[in-house]
């Protein structure tokens, strides 16, 4: 147990991480400054509330699931994305490691909880894959025609034709190399 205090007397002002302890009841037994701040929207603190209060309602059976993974692998830490409350009726994406806590007699007493907002790292990596599916999907398709079409009038007996189209060609070709490094810049 003292090392669950030296960590809470650590993190306890922290302003980037979220510490928190859940009774074997549900409840919070132990708060940071940080998650009131962020989560506790009546002023007041969530010590002693039901741990569900600040959730997502779809996701307080994950809390539920790895709640019961970290008493079957003691001392182990297990890792959880929850949806929190953000006070104007929407949610932040927060990223959780958990562990089990016993008292003296080795019995489970809770589980303690280290979490952190990734509420910008989700909205930038959904961002990014919407990107990559417009030019790999709406980008390209029309390019991919716009090149067809240059090689078909290149065919053309019409010498001017024939220089304005290898230009054209030679313009999409590296509009398409352009796409493709994008695309794959949003892969990563």
């Amino acid at each position: 147990m003292d090392y669950f205090l030296q960590i809470n007397q650590f993190l306890k002002d922290s302003l980037f991480f979220y510490t928190i302890a859940i009774g074997m009841d549900g409840r919070y037994t132990y708060v940071s400054k940080n998650y009131d701040r962020n989560f506790g929207f009546t002023g007041g603190t969530l010590l002693g509330a039901a741990f569900s209060v600040t959730l997502h309602p779809e996701d307080i059976a994950i809390c539920e699931r790895v709640g019961a993974a970290c008493f079957g692998a003691p001392g182990e830490l297990c890792a959880a994305t929850l949806r929190k409350h953000d006070g104007i009726g929407g949610y932040v994406t927060t990223q959780w490691e958990m562990q089990a806590l016993f008292n003296e007699q080795g019995q489970p007493d809770g589980i303690f909880c280290i979490g952190y907002n990734i509420t910008e790292v989700v909205t930038t990596r959904t961002r990014l894959t919407e990107i990559g599916f417009i030019q790999s999907h709406q980008v390209r398709k029309p390019l991919a025609n716009i090149i067809g079409l240059s090689t078909m009038i290149q065919q053309e007996s019409d010498e001017r034709v024939q220089e304005l189209c290898v230009m054209l060609e030679k313009s999409t070709s590296e509009l398409d190399e352009v796409i493709k490094d994008i695309s794959a810049k949003t892969d990563q």
